[in-house]
C-alpha cells in the first residue's frame, strides 16, 4: 500500500493527490508528528547544512507532470542570489516542513491531475473513519506559533522570516 500526500489549495476545489515512498512518507509524519529521534534524518540533515551556508528554502514548485512523475524545484536564496534546484516533490515536501516554507503547484499540474475529492465518498481509509483526526492548525496559526517560540529560543531572524511570510499571507488574503 503506498502513501498519498494531498495538497488542498486556497481557491480551488481541486486537491492533488502525490504518491509517495516510505520514507518519505515517515520522515514527513515524524516531522509532523514532532517525533524526536536520536539522529537527524536525511531532510534535518539537509536542513542543517542549508541553515550553516546561511541558504533560504524560499519555497517549492511543483511545476510539471510528465508521464505521470511530478517534477519540483526548491528555491533557494543566499544573499541577493536565487537558486533552483530539482528535487523529487516527496523530499521537497519533507524538506519544506521543515524549513516552514510554502508549497506553490503550477496551475497546469492542478489542471491535469487534480481531484475533487468527497470525504464522504466509499473508497475511504478505514484509519480516516476510525482515527480521531488532530485539529487542523491553518498556514497561519502555524507561522503565529512559531513565531512566539521563535522569540522565546532568540531566534530572531527566523521570527522576522515568519513576521514576513504573515504580512504576505494577509496581503495576499486582503487582495482577494
Amino acid at each position: 500500500m503506498g502513501f498519498v500526500v494531498l495538497f488542498k489549495g486556497t481557491d480551488d476545489p481541486r486537491s492533488l493527490p502525490i504518491f509517495i515512498g516510505a520514507a518519505e512518507a515517515q520522515a514527513i509524519a515524524i516531522h509532523m508528528n514532532d517525533v524526536q529521534v536520536p539522529r537527524p534524518l536525511t531532510h534535518d540533515l539537509f536542513k542543517s547544512v542549508l541553515d550553516l551556508l546561511e541558504c533560504r528554502l524560499m519555497r517549492v514548485e511543483i511545476y510539471d507532470l510528465k508521464e505521470g512523475t511530478f517534477f519540483a524545484n526548491l528555491v533557494l536564496e543566499r544573499d541577493t542570489a536565487r537558486m533552483r534546484v530539482d528535487t523529487r516533490p516527496s523530499d521537497a515536501i519533507a524538506l519544506a516542513l521543515r524549513c516552514l516554507a510554502p508549497i506553490y503547484v503550477a496551475r497546469t499540474v492542478l489542471e491535469q491531475a487534480g481531484r475533487v475529492i468527497d470525504p464522504k465518498a466509499e473508497g475511504g481509509t478505514s484509519e480516516s473513519k476510525t482515527t480521531p483526526e488532530p485539529p487542523k492548525l491553518s498556514h497561519m496559526e502555524i507561522l503565529k506559533r512559531d513565531i512566539e517560540q521563535a522569540v522565546q529560543e532568540e531566534r530572531y531572524e527566523d521570527a522576522a522570516r515568519f513576521r514576513d511570510e504573515i504580512k504576505r499571507l494577509e496581503k495576499t488574503h486582503t487582495d482577494n
